[in-house]
């Protein structure tokens, strides 16, 4: 059995409305991701904000995180991490967070942070995402949303994973 059938097979929740930021101001990347793991931290998630945080910043410092379509993807695996989470920020009108993509700042953040032996799942909810957010209409949704509910619901059914 793979982590990932068992971690659909647990009911594993990646992301709840309390990991939603609506109407994120954020002054770069680093303070958007801080917003966002201090949401982990709070609910429990991380264990050790200032550590998860340095792990963050370490790895947009290897490569941008930003993808097509005004979209965020900072993330880390870390010792700090209890379990696989999401939290989610979708920026106010008018602001954006530039994560380094070609076409331009985000105005949706997704911060994706793996417990550090679970290597596999990180690189399987990663990828997961992605295609999901490279579709226009899942971008369109996220953003029009305004209710962190439906935003949680929508992370968490675009993250069930295959039956391998």
């Amino acid at each position: 059995m793979t982590e990932e059938l068992s971690l659909s097979e647990t009911g594993a929740v990646l992301t709840e409305p309390d990991l939603v930021i609506l109407e994120m101001e954020a002054a770069d990347r680093y303070d958007a991701a801080t917003q966002l793991a201090e949401r982990m931290y709070r609910a429990g998630r991380i264990t050790n904000l200032a550590g998860f945080l340095e792990q963050v910043s370490a790895r947009e410092h290897q490569m941008a995180t930003g993808l097509p379509g005004g979209i965020g993807l900072p993330h880390a695996r870390s010792e700090f991490v209890r379990e696989t989470s999401i939290a989610v920020g979708i920026t106010r009108y008018g602001h954006s967070v530039d994560f380094g993509a070609s076409d331009g700042p985000a105005t949706v953040i997704l911060l994706i942070a793996t417990p550090a032996a679970s290597f596999s799942q990180h690189l399987e909810v990663l990828a997961t995402i992605a295609r999901s957010l490279f579709r226009p209409s899942f971008r369109d949704s996220l953003r029009r949303a305004n209710d962190a509910e439906v935003i949680a619901e929508l992370i968490n059914s675009s993250l069930v994973f295959f039956d391998h």
